[in-house]
């Protein structure tokens, strides 16, 4: 026989080694599992972390990334099924985050506002929830920030997602005189509007996939997602037509419990301080003194005085680290409010 005939013997032998490898990988899971072990969430982070690193190809990281990810979802659903409630609703951005992180086999429950995806955790009513918290043109999601002070959930994990944004209508596009879509996105497509689409009207929606709906049912036009586009029938006009090519929003994903160290995991918390001079440059100089990375820093109005504010803070280490541990006692003798958001994995990739 040639050997073209061989071929598809080969990759039947290698499907088999692969699915008793699944099953495999199934029992060790559920293992784990049953034997209460560390978070199963960190795991799985610093295991990719680990196998991308010594990937040999041909296939790209971000598409053996997303293999895997499917993967540990439909592994996951044979332990315990996953409820993840999300900023809805479908089709919208946050929605895409949970879908990447979480994959298929979880179930997915869409929630109307941001203070709705928080209730479902804490009530547990959800294993996880997902809400944008920064966008890197319109910076941060100020409502994310200010649940984040009131609620008792933690942060467990972060979702970097590239957001490109599309033109769809049944219309052409030289008869578009009015265009639906979030008050961010038309943010992050302000030039492309003004120059493409100087006349048209500018509707604020509460999601894209809401703009989607509403231009699918009056004829004028949305700034969406591709899936949004999908999910409603809406031919595109235009593709990325975001100003920043580099677009993209960072989510962060909620339990109620932060997972154990990975070795490479960020701290978020929130602080207010007593109204004193130098009482800022204290707070950081206890991370300055342990050596620790501050990668990002912001205020928020404490919306309980004028002029008080809380302060908002992303450090690499986890709180049950010595250094960090450390630099949060000394700045918890200097404020008159803390609390530690939560540690997580570190993560930089871009679903």
């Amino acid at each position: 026989m040639g050997r073209g005939a061989d071929a598809p013997e080969g990759s039947k032998e290698i499907d088999r080694q692969i699915l008793a490898l699944l099953n495999r990988r199934a029992e060790l899971l559920a293992g784990a599992h049953a034997e209460g072990r560390a978070d199963l969430m960190s795991q799985e982070e610093r295991m990719l972390r680990e196998l991308l690193a010594d990937n040999p190809g041909p296939l790209r990281d971000e598409d053996a990334a997303a293999v895997f990810r499917e993967l540990l979802s439909i592994l996951r659903r044979l332990v315990a099924d996953v409820e993840v409630s999300y900023l809805g609703p479908e089709a919208s951005f946050t929605h895409q985050a949970a879908f990447r992180r979480f994959g298929s086999a979880a179930r997915m429950v869409s929630c109307d506002s941001i203070p709705s995806v928080f209730r479902d955790v804490e009530s547990g009513r959800s294993s996880f929830s997902v809400v944008p918290v920064e966008n890197s043109t319109e910076g941060a999601v100020t409502y994310t920030l200010d649940l984040l002070v009131q609620s008792s959930v933690q942060i467990c994990a972060e979702i970097n997602l590239r957001i490109s944004h599309c033109l769809m209508s049944e219309a052409p596009i030289e008869e578009v005189s009015a265009v639906y879509s979030h008050p961010q996105v038309f943010g992050q497509c302000r030039e492309w509007i003004s120059e493409r689409l100087p006349h048209a009207e500018l509707r604020e929606v509460k999601s894209t996939a809401d703009a989607a709906a509403k231009a699918k049912a009056d004829g004028n036009a949305a700034i969406a997602s591709r899936m949004a586009s999908e999910l409603y029938g809406l031919p595109i006009l235009r593709e990325s037509i975001e100003d920043n090519p580099d677009n993209s929003t960072r989510f962060l994903v909620l339990a109620r419990d932060s997972p154990p160290p990975t070795g490479d995991d960020k701290t978020s918390i929130c602080f207010a301080l007593r109204d004193r001079a130098g009482a800022l440059y204290d707070a950081l100089h206890s991370f300055k003194k342990e050596d620790i990375n501050l990668t990002m820093i912001q205020s928020r109005p404490s919306r309980m005085r004028n002029w008080d504010y809380i302060f908002f803070v992303d450090m690499e280490g986890h709180m049950q680290d010595d250094d960090v541990s450390r630099a949060l006692s000394e700045l918890a003798e200097g404020c008159v409010f803390l609390r530690v958001l939560g540690s997580y994995p570190r993560n930089d990739e871009l679903l």
